[in-house]
């Protein structure tokens, strides 16, 4: 298992950046794929981003070209820049992480609050 600790949210207006930080600890952080999921008010969580240990990434097509998903091995640690902020973006942001091998993400951290004014 890893623990994963997100900082980084808050209220921006529509057109803004924020970014997102997710610190992970625990064993062989670096057999996990690490990402970031969202789950907007009355809505199910979706996933936003992930990103292997060699840096391969998946976005979601609401926010590919707006949202980049990074990842420092060195720290443990993966990050979300988000651009061009759009309200439909409100929501609580999780960092989630899966082992390499399962198919299922299987730690969340609390989660942040990132809120888009229009």
């Amino acid at each position: 298992q890893v623990h994963l600790v997100e900082s980084g949210g808050g209220l921006v207006q529509a057109g803004e950046s924020l970014r997102l930080s997710c610190a992970a600890s625990g064993r062989d952080v670096l057999d996990y794929v690490l990402g970031w999921y969202r789950q907007a008010p009355g809505k199910q969580r979706e996933m936003v981003a992930t990103i292997t240990w060699g840096g391969a990434t998946y976005y979601e097509n609401s926010v590919a070209g707006r949202f980049t998903i990074s990842r420092d091995n060195d720290k443990n640690a993966v990050y979300l820049q988000m651009a061009s902020l759009k309200p439909e973006d409100t929501g609580i942001y999780y960092c989630a992480a899966r082992y390499i091998d399962s198919s299922q993400f299987s730690s969340w951290g609390q989660g942040t609050q990132v809120t888009v004014s229009a």
